[in-house]
């Protein structure tokens, strides 16, 4: 009898896991932000992106084919949060870039482009939200300023 009941709890225990963790969505949290000295990366001269678009894509792992997809808005600080329905189980899931709405800076840094991020439940992740590195486009022209920013900081790498 203590055996049977001590299954029926796992049984049980394990459903309401499964449930708990299908129900619950994903939240992706992120930010876009402009290049503006060309540089590859964030520096204290970056600004942040409001209103750019930015999308989730989970692909099949064996054929890459397109399976789940959905788009959000950055807020006026360049930071976006984006709701995925469903465990993607074993997707591979990325953060792409889709468009900026600054004119001189619409340019895609093809190195800051996409992130990763693994949005299933079954390798024991327990939050719900979940962060992606941030993305970035380029500015036309670097700002004024850059080239001495540039300077600073290869000297203080030495």
């Amino acid at each position: 009898m203590a055996r049977l009941l001590l299954f029926a709890l796992c049984v049980l225990s394990s459903v309401l896991a499964s449930a708990w963790s299908m129900g619950n969505p994903f939240y992706v949290r992120g930010r876009v932000y402009c290049d503006t000295c060309q540089c590859g990366f964030e520096t204290k001269k970056t600004t942040y992106v409001p209103d750019a678009r930015v999308r989730i894509e989970c692909r099949d792992r064996t054929d890459l084919q397109l399976r789940y997809s959905v788009e959000g808005v950055t807020d006026s600080t360049g930071t976006y949060k984006i709701k995925v329905e469903g465990d993607q189980a074993d997707r591979l899931c990325h953060v792409v870039l889709v468009d900026s709405p600054l004119a001189d800076c619409k340019t895609v840094d093809t190195a800051r482009n996409g992130a990763e991020v693994i949005l299933t439940r079954s390798n024991g992740a327990i939050s719900d939200l979940h962060y992606a590195n941030s993305l970035g486009f380029v500015k036309d022209k670097a700002l004024p300023g850059c080239a001495e920013l540039v300077k600073q900081l290869l000297e203080s790498d030495e």
